[in-house]
């Protein structure tokens, strides 16, 4: 599953990309309000921040730790998608999963702006536990889980964490653009690739 060997590798082009807009909002703080999406930036006419917006993330440790999953997971999600697919799937879940979550706190009065990749990492994930069901993660650095474990616990804490929060941004993270991209990632596999998600998740156990 050496998809950064060489081929071109559309998860690296997603790396390098997130980690040099991450340096140039650091060298120009100014730009975050150019590139982070939110409902007054759209009616602006930011029409681009859907897109920009999962390339730009607020600190250090934010990038660091999304990097890290991507770097261990969309690679073998490549390899068995394929890199224009990939590219298609990562794309198309992380611009909705902000559009639907900016939509959402419109209607809710919230004007929240919204940075990070983890929607379309959470399409990621999801795609990771559908190939490969067996695959364990390390959660928290100390206990063995499988993959589709992994996604349930991850999305079950986003959900919990939104609700408490009354839908808003939750703190500083966008709980709700991480389950948009779930649904999203959940949609694509069964509208664009006629694959039930959760049954190769179970059928792979």
């Amino acid at each position: 599953m050496n998809v950064f060997g060489r081929r071109r590798s559309s998860s690296l082009t997603f790396i390098v990309i997130n980690v040099a807009v991450f340096f140039f909002v650091y060298l120009m703080p100014g730009l975050l309000q150019y590139l982070a999406v939110y409902p007054s930036g759209l009616l602006r006419g930011y029409l681009w921040t859907p897109l920009t917006y999962m390339f730009t993330h607020r600190d250090f440790t934010h990038i660091l730790f999304n990097m890290i999953f991507l770097i261990f997971t969309a690679p073998a999600v490549e390899s068995r998608m394929g890199g224009r697919e990939f590219t298609a799937y990562y794309l198309i879940s992380g611009t909705l999963a902000g559009l639907f979550s900016v939509f959402a706190y419109l209607a809710a009065g919230v004007n929240v702006p919204i940075i990070g990749a983890s929607g379309a990492l959470y399409a990621v994930l999801l795609a990771f536990a559908a190939y490969f069901p067996r695959a364990t993660f390390m959660v928290f650095f100390v206990i063995p889980m499988r993959a589709p474990y992994v996604l349930a616990l991850f999305a079950g804490i986003d959900l919990l964490m939104h609700l408490r929060g009354g839908g808003g941004g939750g703190g500083g993270v966008a709980r709700l653009t991480h389950l948009s991209g779930l649904a999203l990632g959940y949609l694509y596999f069964l509208i664009r690739l006629r694959i039930n998600p959760i049954r190769a998740m179970r059928d792979g156990r």
